[in-house]
């Protein structure tokens, strides 16, 4: 019986959070390279529209292509996909809205402590379910996540400044 409900639980909390973290990331990353620009506002929510779109449907396609070459069954596979999407989706849409609320400083600030709040809250959830310390492995998600913002938001000033008359 507690196999079966690792088998039905398992790969729900995976697809969603693959998808959750993927636009956590990625996100994190474009608000804070690019909060500097001379219209960091539309040039942040373009950015996130196209990532929540494109790269999220490229993501969605890459696994379900993958998970057709692993022989999972039709029902897996685009429940896959399609949880991957819209979970994606989802968390992009969260930030979108506070770009689009928020002066573009605090809204970047915001962003990056919801995107690390979403990010503890699912490791946290993971790591109680496999009945592990969840400390650890929240610190070294915290530690990538905040690598990713500090990578760009230096090559975002990098390039405006190299750039921007």
């Amino acid at each position: 019986m507690e196999n079966d409900l690792k088998n039905t639980v398992r790969p729900t909390q995976t697809r969603f959070s693959f998808g959750a973290t993927s636009a956590i990331i990625t996100n994190l990353g474009i608000i804070t390279g690019l909060d500097t620009l001379a219209h960091p506002k539309l040039s942040i929510i373009s950015a996130l529209l196209v990532i929540a779109l494109a790269d999220n449907m490229s993501d969605s396609f890459g696994i379900h292509i993958y998970q057709e070459s692993e022989h999972l069954s039709k029902k897996e596979v685009w429940l896959s996909t399609l949880t991957n999407f819209f979970a994606r989706l989802f968390v992009s849409s969260t930030f979108i809205v506070l770009i689009i609320l928020l002066p573009i400083k605090f809204a970047a600030a915001c962003s990056v402590i919801w995107g690390l709040l979403i990010l503890t809250v699912m490791t946290y959830a993971i790591a109680r379910q496999r009945k592990i310390s969840p400390y650890p492995a929240i610190l070294v998600h915290i530690i990538i996540a905040v690598l990713v913002v500090a990578a760009s938001n230096f090559i975002g000033a990098f390039l405006i400044a190299r750039f921007q008359g």
